[in-house]
């Protein structure tokens, strides 16, 4: 998890009677998945909790999304927009996010993903996979062998990416890389990590540098 704000202090809480709008995005596909209100007391749960919560304007009080349904919103980022009066969620959802049962509130999300690299489109095939474990998968085999077998296939193709490296062409070195590739996320993903993670914290080491 990478939150992305200095201080709540710096938060623009007054503006809207200690409320901040909150547009909340997939972590892996980058769809937008609802709209709710954090006062102080919400966000500070959610950074603590991991799990986001919301105040609730109608029943005015906290409450974290998934505490009926079990759908939790697992929180991979947090940040402030420019006028630090609204905040930007990254998370990862346990199921459909809307109250209707779909994966988002916005009817035509699931239509207007957006589109990023193609190793963002695996990794969330990867996260798909991981939740349905459809029969006859590769990665579905991967998954049910559990972590250490996954840790194995990683090691096994790190030597054949070094080997193909020193000792074959071109071609064979971009397929044992790809390789490498796919069973560090699929190995990343059965710890509950994705690319989004490698890459705020690639993010947060370039900022220091």
């Amino acid at each position: 998890m990478q939150a992305e704000l200095t201080s709540l202090d710096s938060l623009a809480w007054e503006k809207q009677g200690g409320l901040l709008p909150v547009v909340v995005q997939d972590a892996d596909t980058l769809r937008v998945l609802m709209l709710g209100y954090m006062n102080a007391e919400a966000l500070q749960t959610t950074l603590r909790s991991g799990h986001v919560t919301f105040y609730s304007r109608s029943r005015q009080r906290l409450w974290t999304k998934g505490e009926t349904s079990g759908h939790y919103l697992d929180l991979v980022s947090v940040e402030a927009d420019c006028d630090a009066d609204t905040l930007l969620v990254l998370a990862r959802p346990h199921g459909p996010t809307c109250h209707l049962g779909r994966d988002s509130c916005f009817p035509g999300a699931s239509a207007q993903v957006a589109k990023g690299s193609f190793l963002q489109d695996l990794d969330a095939l990867i996260a798909t996979r991981e939740r349905e474990r459809p029969a006859g998968s590769y990665t579905t085999r991967l998954f049910d062998g559990g972590i250490r077998r996954i840790a194995q296939k990683v090691g096994e193709e790190g030597v054949e990416t070094a080997l193909a490296a020193v000792a074959q062409d071109e071609r064979e070195l971009l397929g044992e890389a790809g390789d490498l590739l796919y069973h560090l996320l699929v190995l990343l993903r059965a710890r509950g990590l994705g690319l989004a993670d490698i890459e705020s914290l690639l993010r947060e080491r370039h900022a220091g540098h």
